[in-house]
């Protein structure tokens, strides 16, 4: 992360432009990262539709008794052949559009007036929203129970290569990393900004508030495994399952506090969400602004008509199993293989050590030096790559003949568009001239 913003800083340019300022032979990286990323966004707006439909449904618990039988069959209407595609859902389709609008009528704006300011209101509500749930939730029955798997995880799974490439994707996704989010947001930075100091602030608030969101999601799922006798570890498989089936179970028998609990859970829900796709639209948008010299407003309104229409596909009734195989490809594959890339762009070709004196003269806590050159030059790329090899071989071997179609089928979109941005002429006379500060 201090590598990514340290660039970003240094170039103050979009993502694809410093790229190529690096080496003109790598600007298809340059392209490939944000085109993945916005590929994220995409699917992503169906799951922030599902939450926008489980808003309203909280007022009056309209999941009805079986919040299982409802997500599945009644909402979603899941089918797990590809014909689903060719079944319709209004209802979802609706709500994702909804949810478009949104996003467009944030992002279309400069940034300080539209996600700055929009920012600054959605955190702070985001966590004193989380409080409230935490705490209640750590005063139900059985709440020790779900504590108790939380704390005594079973060491021997570490050995599992689906355990370290759903924790890359986690920690990728929460902090930005490798999809050139960071490297755009530092972009923006002002000019005395502390680097080193910020960078570990975002890092440990990052895993301080998931590890407190935790203690509210096992509670609850300890006070589920005491109602139902069965263990925490059967009661879900997925992150969707726990959202939409788990939750609206508990509150299904929170009586009269589950219609204030249930609201403010899946506004908190959407606000995270919210917060998490409005970034994911930034580097494309940035890249294409510098390139083709398109106003900020005009980019970001074909992104989002673009993206809107596509993400149709996940409202259908293969869009459940859709949204998990290219989750599955971006986060696991795309994205890991972009870390592994961006680390020999910059710590190698543009060499990390020209960051170490620029950034240490502004930082109020660590000073960088040759351990972090060993970590960023070897230790992170080796190691990722290690894992993205394992996840490779895992997902090729357990996929199901769907998944592999699709599969491919995200690597084909992804590339094609990758090229297209890299070989479309430029229309910016600056595009060749990204200023280093370093």
């Amino acid at each position: 992360m201090i590598l990514e913003y340290g660039v970003g800083y240094n170039f103050k340019s979009s993502f694809a432009k410093a790229i190529r300022r690096i080496n003109s032979k790598w600007e298809y990286l340059g392209w490939f990262l944000p085109v993945a990323v916005f590929m994220i966004m995409i699917y992503y707006s169906a799951i922030l539709g599902w939450d926008g439909i489980y808003i309203i449904l909280s007022f009056f618990k309209g999941w009805g008794a079986d919040p299982n039988a409802y997500f599945t069959t009644t909402l979603l209407q899941a089918s797990s052949s590809y014909t689903g595609l060719f079944n319709f859902i209004p209802l979802i389709a609706v709500a994702m559009l909804v949810g478009w609008v949104i996003v467009w009528f944030i992002s279309h704006r400069d940034l300080e007036s539209g996600l700055g300011k929009v920012s600054k209101v959605l955190v702070p509500l985001l966590f004193i929203i989380m409080v409230v749930i935490v705490g209640f939730s750590l005063t139900l029955p059985g709440a020790s129970i779900g504590l108790s798997e939380l704390f005594n995880p079973d060491w021997s799974l570490l050995g599992n290569f689906n355990i370290w490439m759903a924790a890359f994707g986690q920690i990728i996704f929460s902090l930005s990393l490798g999809m050139s989010i960071a490297f755009t947001y530092a972009s923006y930075t002002k000019d005395d900004a502390d680097l080193i100091t910020n960078t570990i602030s975002i890092a440990l608030a990052n895993s301080l508030f998931e590890n407190f969101a935790a203690l509210g999601v096992f509670s609850i799922l300890g006070y589920m495994s005491l109602q139902s006798g069965t263990a925490v570890a059967d009661l879900v498989t997925q992150g969707t399952g726990l959202v939409f089936i788990a939750y609206p179970t508990v509150f299904n028998v929170l009586g009269q506090w589950a219609y204030v609990l249930g609201p403010l859970f899946f506004l908190t829900v959407y606000l995270a969400g919210l917060t998490s796709i409005l970034s994911t639209i930034e580097p494309l948008s940035f890249s294409i602004q510098n390139k083709f010299g398109m106003t900020r407003s005009k980019t970001m309104t074909i992104l989002i008509a673009v993206g809107a229409v596509v993400s149709m596909m996940y409202a259908t009734s293969f869009g459940g199993d859709l949204l998990g195989y290219v989750d599955t490809f971006i986060n696991q594959i795309a994205i890991l293989l972009g870390v592994v890339l961006e680390c020999i762009v910059f710590a190698w070709i543009f060499k990390a050590e020209k960051l170490i004196d620029f950034l240490n003269s502004r930082s109020k806590t660590i000073k960088l030096g040759k351990w972090w050159l060993v970590v960023v030059k070897y230790i992170l790329p080796i190691f990722v790559t290690i894992v993205w090899i394992g996840g490779m071989v895992d997902v090729v071997s357990s996929a199901t003949f769907e998944q592999l179609i699709f599969t491919v089928a995200s690597a084909v979109v992804l590339l094609g568009a990758t090229l297209a941005f890299t070989v479309l002429p430029a229309k910016t006379e600056d595009w060749n001239d990204a200023k280093e500060r370093v």
